[in-house]
């Protein structure tokens, strides 16, 4: 596997972990966390799928999918979670967000400001 998917897989996995994660085992927060969480994944999903070479359209259509059916599953796997709409539309920002900052971080502008940063940051360790 080459080190460029990796990061893709392990999302893929971490993902499968937390939304299906029995309703006992979820840790308590406040409300709206569940939705920061829903919009994050995903995000990171995109990003590093993005990162691992996988094709734009491909890939936002299998997270699409994804998405909807993770919260059918939630609903019928006996894990005691329920189906939300605003999950699924949570998570298609999240795909949304997460395309737009690798295309942001993939342009020239952000290439360059990742490089100034970079350049910023081994002058400050000098």
């Amino acid at each position: 596997m080459s080190l460029r998917v990796l990061p893709f897989v392990t999302a893929v996995l971490l993902s499968v972990v937390i939304l299906f994660m029995p309703r006992s085992g979820v840790p308590l927060a406040p409300p709206g966390v569940d939705k920061v969480v829903h919009f994050g994944l995903f995000c990171l999903l995109a990003v590093t799928g993005l990162i691992a070479r996988l094709r734009l359209l491909p890939l936002a259509i299998g997270l699409f999918l994804y998405a909807v059916a993770s919260e059918v599953l939630q609903a019928t796997l006996p894990v005691d979670r329920t189906f939300e709409v605003v999950d699924i539309l949570t998570d298609w920002a999240g795909l949304a967000a997460g395309t737009l900052l690798h295309a942001w971080a993939s342009s020239a502008r952000g290439r360059a400001l990742r490089r100034r940063y970079l350049r910023r940051q081994a002058d400050e360790e000098a």
